[in-house]
């Protein structure tokens, strides 16, 4: 198949998750929404269930308002009001982890706002590395299983988590590949995050298997240079708006820290005979994400990392409004971005947010910089 019918797919499920939730259920398959940042996803794939990201989306918010102030997380007001209006209906359950405040939150005022979807909490200990960090995340997972049984009848196997921790490590595998061809190679800004957006609306093993077809169709196809290439970083940077600035800009997308793109994809579930340990132990060697405990912001240096790696000349920083972890973050970031020499730029998106004009002029002028 040719490269831009596979990218059409891609686009096709990008934009239609709720057509994706339907195909599941019309196959009589459970559902399991997955709520951000990092959902033990392996567990509910290997209960045969079908994980699904639910990160909000570009709209405005009417009922989520009663529960929640407006200077929060917009993801999180998106991801309540679509719960409210029924948008997930046909779900069987949400797991919302508590790496943030926002998402605290989220997970207490869905039990009251949308109680016919059950709510399975996944507390994760910020002391992540040490054994008793490592046991701590395995109890929780413990804790997923018994309530995703409770919730659907489905039944947990060692075995078949086994099988599933081989499928997504599979998975990050591609997605890493495809991130470092599409970076040298004629793919759109939109059409990249139509690839890792895909991936949420998508069984891991089916969304692996396209993704290969389509590094194997790039790499045939000669490399594409004369853009300015950057670092994206930031928690999310699907909106088609700004997106499409970035492309009349010529601005490439050399490599991302993006939680919703490859933070996803760093860390694959290490060797061990016991599959549910080897799973908290992935969770222990998780690194350089805001919503991790960093004493020593390490993130900064792999962010710096990844623009020499890449040969990027700047860095453009997504700020979701009113994220506080990555608001901490920031200012380091641009610190050590000035004595590197790396052009920085700062844009707020905020899921309800409708007119990128103001992002589009400093787009413009950070261009104009090279």
């Amino acid at each position: 198949m040719a490269v831009d019918e596979l990218l059409a797919q891609f686009h096709e499920i990008a934009a239609s998750p709720k057509k994706q939730l339907e195909k599941y259920l019309a196959q009589g398959k459970k559902v399991v929404a997955c709520a951000p940042v990092y959902t033990p996803e392996e567990i509910i794939h290997s209960m045969g269930l079908v994980p699904m990201g639910v990160w909000g989306a570009d709209q405005k918010v009417g009922e989520a308002k009663k529960y929640y102030p407006a200077f929060i997380c917009s993801i999180m007001q998106t991801v309540l009001e679509l719960g409210i209006t029924g948008k997930y209906q046909g779900v069987s359950a949400i797991v919302i982890p508590s790496l943030c405040d926002s998402l605290k939150c989220l997970g207490q005022n869905w039990k009251y706002a949308v109680p016919d979807i059950p709510f399975i909490p996944m507390t994760y200990p910020q002391n992540r590395k040490p054994s008793y960090g490592i046991a701590f995340t395995k109890a929780g997972y413990e804790r997923v299983i018994s309530d995703l049984s409770a919730a659907t009848g489905a039944k947990f196997s060692e075995v078949a988590l086994a099988d599933s921790n081989r499928i997504y490590n599979e998975h990050n595998a591609v997605m890493r590949e495809f991130a470092e061809i599409a970076a040298d190679h004629a793919v759109s800004a939109a059409q990249r995050s139509d690839v890792f957006k895909s991936a949420w609306f998508m069984r891991k093993e089916e969304h692996t298997a396209m993704v290969k077809q389509l590094n194997a169709e790039l790499a045939q196809t000669p490399k594409d240079k004369g853009k300015i290439r950057v670092v994206v970083s930031g928690i999310l940077a699907d909106s088609p708006s700004l997106l499409e600035i970035f492309d009349k800009n010529e601005i490439r997308i050399a490599a991302d820290d993006v939680a919703f793109e490859s933070r996803q994809y760093r860390t694959d579930v290490p060797e061990d005979p016991n599959s549910l340990d080897a799973l908290a132990r992935k969770y222990a060697n998780m690194d350089n994400c805001s919503v991790l405990y960093d004493r020593d912001k390490k993130r900064v240096d792999s962010i710096l990392e990844l623009a020499k790696r890449h040969d990027a000349r700047g860095v453009i920083v997504l700020m979701t409004k009113f994220c506080d972890p990555e608001e901490f973050d920031y200012v380091p970031i641009k610190r050590a971005c000035e004595a590197a020499g790396l052009l920085n730029l700062n844009i707020e998106v905020d899921r309800q947010m409708v007119n990128y004009e103001q992002a589009n002029t400093m787009i413009q002028t950070f261009r104009e910089m090279f």
